[in-house]
């Protein structure tokens, strides 16, 4: 029974109904081949020689895709090895200006941010971290955020990554929605600085199905669903739209309901009856209208 299962998942049928939601829920990671691959050219940057014009590495795809839980795996993967953390994710707040973004490169190096809004100090204050830390990248998720400000701010930002190259020999890793990729590529200079890493929308064919026969392998259900079947694989990719993290929540949702209604396997009309809305339908609800 359960021969579906991985051998470390199979223990979890026997666990109360509330422990196997709270491991469906848990989030998983999905070493697909383009996450791996994006994970041996941020080795390639930890692993490189000193550099006074270090190149960097943009991670460019649409939202829920996947994106941070690459740089975020590849980070840990590299603090439990390491004797230095080398690697450091900068998680860029929203809000225009050189004070937000120097902010969160405070807080990511975990020094006390203060309320102030003095950026020449807090510019001050990141460069002797740098220079006592010595980190080899700097992951910096939502990096669009930055780019939202006046014209001036986005190019002193921009000027910032071009300077840690050179004065601390760190390479920036830019994680982001298409926005990134086109301000970095207004400029032949900024455009030689950074390779990038696609992490499109998936796409209907055998890795969407072989990604469907791995979740199913992994969710604690008794029964087989045959996720990647023609019609139930095709009904969870035209829901989740090619997006890996609306793949994942349909997924788990099916198998929480499945797990709650004693069916023990996801189906057609399980996966109907959770009346999951797209992400663009979301965008049109009609609930939205009711805000207005």
């Amino acid at each position: 029974m359960a021969d579906h299962l991985l051998d470390h998942v199979r223990p979890h049928l026997d666990r109360s109904t509330e422990e196997r939601i709270a491991y469906i829920q848990a989030p998983r990671w999905i070493g697909h081949q383009v996450a791996l691959s994006a994970h041996e050219r941020l080795a390639e940057l930890l692993s490189r020689s000193p550099s006074l014009r270090t190149r960097g590495l943009m991670l460019v795809g649409p939202y829920a895709n996947g994106k941070t839980m690459i740089a975020e795996r590849f980070a840990v993967g590299h603090l439990r090895t390491a004797e230095q953390q080398r690697v450091w994710v900068v998680q860029t707040r929203e809000g225009a200006g050189l004070a937000h973004f120097y902010g969160s490169i405070l807080q990511a190096l975990r020094a006390p941010t203060g309320n102030g809004r003095d950026v020449g100090r807090k510019a001050e204050q990141i460069d002797h971290l740098l220079d006592r830390l010595k980190p080899r990248i700097l992951i910096f998720d939502e990096f669009h955020n930055a780019l939202r400000g006046r014209a001036r701010d986005v190019e002193a930002v921009l000027a910032f990554l071009r300077r840690i190259g050179r004065q601390f020999d760190i390479s920036p890793v830019l994680i982001g929605e298409v926005a990134v990729y086109d301000f970095v590529n207004q400029t032949a200079e900024m455009a030689t600085r950074f390779d990038l890493h696609a992490v499109p929308r998936w796409q209907y064919g055998e890795e969407l199905l072989a990604l469907l026969d791995s979740l199913e392998s992994a969710l604690p259900l008794a029964h087989t669903s045959d996720l990647s079947e023609e019609l139930l694989a095709r009904t969870i990719f035209e829901l989740s739209e090619g997006l890996i993290g609306e793949v994942v929540a349909i997924v788990s949702a099916a198998a929480i309901a499945a797990v709650r209604s004693g069916e023990e396997r996801i189906t057609k009309s399980g996966i109907e009856a959770l009346n999951y809305v797209s992400v663009t339908k979301r965008r049109r609800a009609r609930v939205r209208d009711d805000l207005l």
